[in-house]
């Protein structure tokens, strides 16, 4: 399998010198991969429109009408999966990668080594993206990306997985919080969190990038802050 990798960014010779560390890394780390180059984030979202098949994307901030961000946030509206790297002369946005689940900022001159390492995670996360949570509904088996569990909570004796679907089933949350990984938290007693899907933290709500907002119990704001900043 080979990766899929899209380059954004309006100055071709920024675009160039990307292309040529990804591509050493690749070859460094004998991985396949597909690379694309973008002078806009208009035009990569014209192409996305018809292909949204991408593993990895770097992307520049300050282009043309568009900026990367708001190119970000075009893109996480349908695709959770995808790891996006902002690359940026400028430092001033680094607090909005925190809304679009950005994986990674690195400042230009893009450092060669600080690049690769970020490229190691992505791929780290992109097989994590992979498993599934197996949930027997009715005699029926059904599988769960876990990328797509947004949260679980509990009432009762029952747990809800909410994920592109609605799945309740006769558990504890004890038991599903050792099925899942690193991109789950425990909130409170009642609810475990995707941290990939937080867009806004406040001391009463938890706001998921899909609109939905989740009541914070009293005391979890901190605990989930430091989950929020380890993740990342």
């Amino acid at each position: 399998m080979a990766y899929r990798v899209a380059i954004c960014d309006d100055s071709q010779r920024d675009a160039e010198y990307v292309l040529s560390l990804l591509t050493n890394w690749a070859k460094k780390n004998q991985i396949a991969i597909q690379t694309e180059c973008f002078p806009s984030a208009e035009s990569f979202l014209f192409h996305y429109a018809e292909d949204k098949t991408y593993d990895i994307l770097l992307l520049d901030i300050e282009m043309g009408k568009m900026d990367g961000v708001t190119m970000a946030r075009e893109i996480r509206r349908d695709n959770q999966t995808v790891q996006i790297v902002f690359i940026t002369g400028y430092s001033d946005y680094i607090s909005e990668g925190y809304e679009v689940a950005a994986l990674h900022y690195l400042m230009k001159p893009v450092n060669e080594q600080k690049l690769y390492a970020v490229l190691d995670r992505a791929c780290e996360k992109l097989i994590q993206n992979e498993r599934c949570l197996n949930l027997t509904l009715s005699g029926e088996m059904v599988r769960i990306p876990l990328h797509e569990v947004k949260y679980l909570d509990v009432h009762q004796n029952y747990v809800t997985v909410h994920a592109k679907g609605e799945y309740t089933v006769k558990r504890t949350l004890g038991e599903f919080e050792k099925l899942l990984d690193d991109r789950f938290t425990r909130v409170g007693r009642a609810m475990i969190v995707n941290l990939t899907y937080i867009s806004r933290v406040t001391k009463t709500d938890v706001y998921l990038s899909d609109g939905t907002v989740l009541p914070l119990p009293r005391g979890a704001y901190e605990p989930l802050n430091r989950a929020i900043i380890s993740h990342t």
